[in-house]
């Protein structure tokens, strides 16, 4: 017996037709993710700010998810939560903490079933990939332009742009894994991440266009908690020199340098058509929002392209029928909506995560899904593709029976959020909800505010319904959910500063 199939027996787990060839194989399964990147920023989900016509491939070829979202917005906690299929509470990870290898993952269940697997790109979690036959992954970050990565092997640098590098590199696990395999590649860009460097072509191409303005990107946050107006991720007030891409005097070196980057201007000096001019107030505003929007729209667009590069590998080596291939983004992100930038809080373009799958034969070309998906089920989905058992301690639900078009009895209608890191990299509150297919309840523990929004009829989350003598019952009702939510999932406040003042009936 070999050791796959030890392992394999050990956790309880069918065996994949590779091992005995009783069966065909079940299909490869290629994981597409980006960092940062707005559903609202791909053109399959009607952005009004750019075109992505390789995404928009698989919509068509497809499904794509109206309803995905994270349950804690923010980089790491995301991937634990997408590898283990478990809240941030039961995961370890519920800030940037580091992933403790040792415990199950789906990586672990598919290799062990006899899949062979592999990590590239963005992992950032702290430790060392566990559970992949082939690894090469960022330290960190990582950077845009001649990006380091880690292996087995050690650290190597590669030359180039790192969304060109990152898919070099999952095009060779491609080409080197064995044929009488199913493959499983997590496959992670650091784009659009902050800080937005683009390609010299893509800069320039973006830097002559002129980006639409969100609706609510002059948010005066009347009504709503006063986290919105602590909270440090404001395109007008909180994006730096460095973030604006603004030149540094020639000689400023090493901690003056870094200092100069780290302002947050209240005045720039640009040149148009050969003069000098120098914005202030609303002319400024409105610059930095066009700067900002370039910069990641640049980004995107090389995502796109490199997406299109896999898409055309696997046609070209007739693994298209037999592979599924899932694009998605580790969280939403904010392009001006509320005037900010990053994600982190429980609104919607913050947690909504983009989806699209295509999966020959199965799933219908064109289709759209608008049942609540959370990133917990990204896990057992894997594993019911495998033809695997999901384990007791994964939180979320497969979704396959919603590729097929179907929506199994019993299947959610809310479910939880919760974001810890207060007051973290940008003064965000820590927070946590409850979110129904209409309405939304959100919490600020160490404030003791709430919001209640109607989804409805106030899609854009402008107006707080919390204190509405009208909605009294609502309220109500949301807030049983949330804390019966809270106890099913265990998550019993191990990292909470503070319970709310008066339990479901009276807190303010």
């Amino acid at each position: 017996m070999n050791t796959s199939t030890a392992l394999a027996l050990s956790l309880g787990l069918g065996l994949s037709a590779e091992l005995f060839g009783a069966t065909p194989p079940p299909p490869n399964i290629l994981f597409i993710m980006s960092d940062d990147h707005a559903a609202q920023a791909i053109s399959a989900y009607g952005s009004k700010v750019n075109q992505t016509p390789n995404l928009d491939r698989l919509a068509s070829a497809g499904m794509r998810l109206d309803r995905c979202f994270a349950v804690n917005s923010i980089c790491s906690p995301s991937r634990a939560t997408i590898i283990t299929g478990k809240y941030s509470h039961l995961n370890g990870v519920p800030t940037f903490n580091r992933f403790d290898g040792s415990q199950p993952t789906v990586a672990k269940y598919l290799q062990a079933a006899g899949y062979h697997t592999g990590m590239v790109g963005k992992w950032h979690l702290g430790s060392d990939p566990t559970g992949f036959d082939e690894w090469s992954i960022l330290p960190g970050q990582g950077v845009y332009f001649d990006p380091a990565f880690l292996e087995r092997t050690g650290r190597r640098v590669i030359p180039g742009y790192v969304t060109d590098v990152i898919t070099d590199l999952g095009i060779g696990f491609l080409e080197r894994r064995p044929a009488n395999k199913p493959f499983f590649l997590m496959l992670h860009h650091k784009a659009p991440h902050r800080s937005w460097e683009p390609t010299e072509a893509y800069r320039a191409e973006f830097a002559k266009r002129k980006i639409p303005e969100p609706a609510t990107l002059r948010d005066d946050y009347a009504t709503r908690a006063d986290a919105l107006r602590q909270c440090r991720q404001k395109v007008f007030e909180d994006l730096t020199r460095h973030d604006l891409k603004l030149t540094p005097p020639a000689d400023l070196k090493g901690q003056a340098l870094a200092q100069w980057l780290n302002v947050k201007p209240t005045e720039v000096e640009i040149t148009v058509d050969g003069q000098k001019k120098t914005l202030t107030g609303e002319e400024l505003n409105r610059w930095k929002y066009q700067r900002y929007m370039q910069d990641y729209l640049a980004c995107v667009q090389s995502v796109d392209d490199n997406v299109g590069r896999v898409l055309a590998w696997l046609d070209q080596h007739g693994l298209t029928t037999n592979t599924i291939v899932i694009y998605t983004s580790d969280q939403g992100f904010f392009l001006g909506e509320h005037g900010l930038y990053d994600k982190r809080f429980m609104y919607e373009p913050s947690t909504r995560m983009p989806f699209l799958i295509r999966w020959p034969g199965v799933i219908k070309p064109g289709s759209v899904q608008d049942a609540l998906a959370i990133n917990p089920d990204f896990a057992p989905t894997f594993m019911d593709v495998a033809g695997l058992p999901m384990p007791a301690d994964m939180q979320g639900r497969s979704l396959v029976p919603l590729f097929k078009g179907q929506r199994p009895d019993g299947w959610r209608t809310s479910f939880y959020y919760r974001y810890y890191h207060d007051p973290g990299d940008h003064n965000t509150r820590a927070h946590y909800g409850v979110r129904t297919q209409t309405h939304k309840l959100i919490y600020y523990w160490k404030l003791d505010q709430w919001e209640m929004f109607d989804l409805v009829r106030d899609p854009d989350e402008m107006r707080n319904l919390y204190s509405d003598p009208a909605q009294q019952e609502l309220v109500a009702l949301l807030k049983t959910e949330l804390f019966r939510l809270k106890k099913e999932l265990k998550d019993d406040d191990q990292y909470a500063d503070r319970e709310p003042s008066a339990g479901v009936d009276g807190a303010r």
